[in-house]
């Protein structure tokens, strides 16, 4: 059987073919090949087009059935994994009523912290795990307080994925994952939170029906199976935000077990089994794919938005037609800390790990006479791994100390640079995958339509390609001097 994945990112749409029994993929695309655009009306702001999204995957689709590797009409299962945190909404004929306000959108930050006044520190903790900070649910309140003509027409209340699974059959869900991911889920009472609905005054109907993360979202409908040459009626059997989608494509399913990703954003996810919570809401903690009432599974998440996104922009900079190996190429040349030239890559909205401040990204220590633009390559790679070490403390002290991290082999992790510093500066060895969100979405379709008995069952063949352990390079020092400079600007914002 063949199972279709979908990856709702950022940046583009990827989606792969992925044998069910052999667990290869038979075929992949990704669209656009260039970046996608996201608008910025005002500083702060971060949206995109739900509608281009949807144009974006059925042509990612149509171009995988065209490579002519397997036979459309074969595929059983459809997965969808999505950029979290995102807002769409639909009105009752289901069309969308304005761009998304998406992950790095900062526009929420103050009514979340409001909310959070108003909820109290101890209900936020105990209850939402979060503060509401600029998640879904402050999202939708500020369209409330301020575009009152826009919320007035909403019938439903969407992630990313949701809205595209309601493209391919016409039916709106959502999960206990998705709804912890918006901060409307209740772990206290297992409902949807009734104290934070009745603050933001949102009524219950906004929200779509409930149902596991693995099971049936609903069937393709005939018109749209005609377009993208599938069998109707086939099940959208999944549905997962990008990070706890990444973890089940690395196999992270139990407690202790970590996963990584450095892409638009950077990600370190960890699952527990307890109901975690950090008093600062630096890191986040939300229900896992296979959470559940009676076996509790939480994804502890540590962001950074800026993560590729600070390498992208030092590409386009410099060189807009240069690509990623040129420029890891060049870095190579360079010695580890960058000859003192220090990166703060905090240019993509507020940084939860940094209370919700938005610092900016910025280049420190540039000596006019001694450093090229090789060093702001390295110097860049460097400080988003100094990122990660900065997070990865917060997550310690929060219980979570990992022996090992799996990584997919894509993204920054393409880079050794990159890569050798994450491992070198946080002292844990990266176990490295063959695997993006999209194969994810596959497996997770067909644990979602019973073809898989169990995550278990799907990875059973699944090995790391690479083992990185740390190695002599000091950048110990670097780093303390980049912590020196990050606290430095923190304090000039306080």
């Amino acid at each position: 059987m063949l199972l279709l994945g979908i990856d709702v990112g950022t940046s583009s749409i990827k989606v792969s073919v992925v044998d069910s029994a052999s667990g290869l993929t038979v075929s992949s695309a990704q669209y656009p090949e260039t970046e996608s655009e996201i608008f910025t009306p005002k500083y702060g702001w971060a949206e995109q087009s739900p509608e281009l999204w949807w144009e974006h995957v059925q042509t990612a689709i149509l171009i995988c059935n065209a490579q002519k590797k397997y036979d459309p009409l074969a595929i059983s299962a459809i997965g969808i994994a999505y950029q979290m945190h995102g807002l769409v909404m639909v009105d009752k004929n289901q069309q969308n009523l304005r761009n998304s306000i998406i992950w790095c959108d900062s526009r929420a930050v103050k009514v979340g912290e409001k909310a959070s006044a108003y909820l109290g520190e101890e209900f936020t903790l105990t209850h939402l795990l979060n503060s509401p900070g600029n998640f879904t649910a402050s999202k939708l309140a500020w369209v409330k307080e301020n575009e009152p003509e826009v919320y007035n027409k909403i019938s439903k209340v969407m992630l990313p994925g949701d809205f595209i699974a309601m493209k391919l059959t016409g039916e709106i869900t959502t999960s206990i994952s998705a709804l912890s991911e918006g901060i409307f889920w209740d772990f206290a009472t297992n409902s949807l939170s009734k104290e934070l609905m009745a603050y933001f005054g949102f009524a219950e109907s906004l929200i779509p029906t409930v149902k596991p993360v693995f099971s049936e979202h609903g069937h393709l409908t005939a018109n749209i199976a005609h377009t993208l040459g599938l069998k109707a009626g086939i099940t959208v059997a999944y549905k997962a935000g990008d990070q706890p989608n990444n973890a089940l494509s690395l196999n992270v399913t139990k407690p202790g077990e970590v996963a990584a990703t450095a892409g638009t954003s950077g990600v370190i996810y960890g699952v527990t089994d307890q109901l975690l919570a950090d008093k600062q809401s630096r890191v986040n903690t939300f229900a896992h794919v296979n959470h559940g009432l009676l076996e509790q599974r939480l994804g502890v998440l540590l962001c950074i938005n800026g993560t590729g996104s600070m390498n992208r922009w030092t590409k386009s900079l410099f060189d807009a037609e240069m690509d990623y190996a040129t420029m890891n190429d060049a870095a190579k040349n360079i010695a580890p800390g960058s000859d003192g030239l220090l990166v703060l890559p905090f240019g993509n909205g507020a940084e939860r790990m940094l209370n919700n401040q938005i610092i900016g990204a910025h280049l420190q220590h540039i000596d006019l006479n001694l450093h090229t633009k090789a060093h702001i390559f390295r110097a860049v790679q460097e400080g988003i791994a100094f990122a990660f070490r900065y997070g990865l403390d917060i997550l310690k002290e929060n219980g979570m100390k990992p022996s090992i991290i799996r990584a997919g082999r894509t993204n920054l992790f393409l880079s050794d640079i990159f890569a050798q510093s994450f491992v070198n500066i946080t002292g844990v060895p990266v176990e490295l995958y063959e695997n993006d969100g999209s194969y994810g979405a596959a497996i997770g379709a067909g644990i979602g339509a019973g073809i898989y008995l169990s995550a278990e069952e799907a990875f059973i063949n699944k090995k790391p390609i690479r083992l990185i352990e740390p190695n002599l390079e000091n950048i110990e020092e670097p780093y303390q001097n980049w912590k020196k400079l990050l606290e430095c600007k923190l304090n000039t914002l306080n």
